[in-house]
């Protein structure tokens, strides 16, 4: 749990949100600060474990300066379990929409599926072996190995000595070379008939379950019945290489203790889980006071989420979770209400509030040029599936970039998105093209004259870029 934090301070941190997020500084080294100290929390005395509360955080930047690709960055670097909602989705108790609870319980759903799948690859190699022999049993059956009199010497003889069986000892010769070619891939392409677990039986449902009844209590009852009917297998006939795919799942999960998984999974929630919160401003009440009318209270939705954020225990299918330690990030754009139109009970909850800056000329330049995932990676990438070799000059790159600042500007400004619109238009006639027009190991370069040639009529047009996201 949090293995690969530990060798990394918080600078180190920094650097590898620097990887694919440029600027925004002071957010990631909050976080950056956030991250270590759960580690540091983990090796506190026993006793102060209990009594050190992580300093959620609350990020204020419009749409599109990286406040989600932060969130979702460090939960990658510490591998924490991570889930992302909207503040928006959620209304208050009693009426029709999500309840709070559900983000808790959506962590622990995505924890218990990481400790599985970690599990999963520990016992990879045993339930590859396993997958082996019951390929070998569909190509050739095991014969019982026995023994038999030899000829002309009775049971009853003087001599009683006995011989293995022939055909037993053929058997397993050719099931040893069948091994080998099995390993080798020689089979691969080779058909066999399996018998596979039916995956798409429906679901047990629950019809007006008992008053007061919870949505966990109801998922266990659920849960409980589909695992009281018993799991219906079907033949197929596959490919050897397909086999082993199928198979493999199968037999890793057979290997593993999902009472032991589960448990592992809600401490792995409790002690490394991250929450991110977005369009919390969404929920602000503007005027100070609750919405009334037809519209779901906006303060109503932030007592709700009071409590989680400041420590309750959660029901899920898997078990009580402790929401005490789990580090909550909530983001808005702030437009319209203020960070100080959430009711004061929330609002000391966050109290790490940090301003991420807009976007810049030059912080769109270096989009485009520096980090791993870089949009211009990416399209390189996709047109080398198809032997296209593409690059872009600085010149064009700086002249993508203005324009995109200059779109922002003019129409709305929607972040470092408006990026995926500027290039999306500039390239799709090439990637039409590719490969009945323009064949493979063509080169493609993306000069500034191509792009003003391409993008003209987006700088100038505002209507048309109203309509373009």
């Amino acid at each position: 749990m949090l293995d690969s934090a530990e060798f990394l301070t918080p600078a180190q941190i920094v650097a590898e949100l620097d990887k694919y997020i440029i600027g925004q500084h002071d957010a990631k080294r909050h976080v950056a600060i956030a991250l270590r100290n759960r580690w540091r929390r983990l090796h506190a005395p026993a006793e102060m474990q209990r009594e050190i509360v992580p300093n959620n955080i609350l990020m204020i930047g419009s749409t599109g300066v990286g406040k989600t690709e932060i969130a979702r960055r460090l939960a990658s670097i510490s591998g924490a379990p991570f889930t992302k909602v909207e503040a928006s989705k959620f209304t208050e108790v009693g009426y029709v929409g999500r309840d709070v609870e559900s983000m808790v319980r959506d962590l622990v759903e995505q924890s218990v599926n990481m400790v599985r799948q970690r599990r999963k690859e520990e016992v990879k190699a045993q339930a590859a072996q396993a997958v082996e022999d019951l390929i070998l049993d569909a190509l050739i059956p095991p014969v019982s190995g026995t023994t038999v009199a030899k000829p002309g010497v009775g049971f009853g003889s003087s001599d009683g000595s006995h011989v293995p069986d022939s055909d037993y000892e053929l058997n397993e010769r050719t099931r040893e070379r069948f091994r080998e070619k099995i390993r080798s891939g020689e089979m691969d392409e080779r058909k066999i008939d399996i018998r596979v677990q039916q995956n798409n039986s429906p679901g047990i449902g629950v019809i007006g379950g008992p008053a007061g009844l919870d949505e966990a209590s109801m998922a266990g009852i659920q849960d409980m019945l589909g695992s009281m009917i018993p799991k219906k297998t079907r033949k197929r006939k596959v490919t050897i290489a397909e086999a082993r795919k199928i198979l493999l799942d199968e037999e890793a999960a057979k290997l593993i203790d999902m009472d032991e998984v589960k448990d592992e999974a809600i401490r792995h929630a409790e002690n490394a889980g991250i929450i991110f919160i977005d369009e919390i401003d969404k929920v602000a009440s503007r005027s100070g006071k609750g919405g009334g009318g037809p519209d779901v209270s906006r303060e109503g939705v932030q007592r709700d989420l009071l409590p989680i954020v400041e420590g309750s225990a959660v029901s899920t299918k898997y078990g009580i979770i402790h929401t005490d330690h789990i580090l909550f990030i909530a983001a808005g754009a702030f437009h319209v209400a203020k960070p100080s139109d959430l009711i004061p009970e929330l609002q000391g909850r966050f109290p790490i509030r940090v301003e991420l800056q807009s976007l810049t000329k030059d912080d769109f330049y270096r989009i485009l040029k520096d980090p791993k995932n870089a949009l211009t990676k990416q399209y390189e990438a996709l047109l080398k599936a198809e032997d296209v070799e593409l690059s872009f000059d600085d010149e064009a790159l700086e002249r993508l970039a203005s324009i995109a600042f200059e779109v922002n500007s003019e129409v709305e400004n929607i972040g470092a998105r408006r990026l995926h619109t500027v290039m999306s238009r500039l390239l799709n006639d090439i990637l039409f093209d590719v490969p009945d027009l323009i064949g493979p190991n063509a080169r493609i370069l993306i000069t500034r004259e191509l792009v003003e040639e391409r993008l003209r009529d987006m700088v100038r047009n505002r209507d048309l870029s109203q309509y373009i996201l």
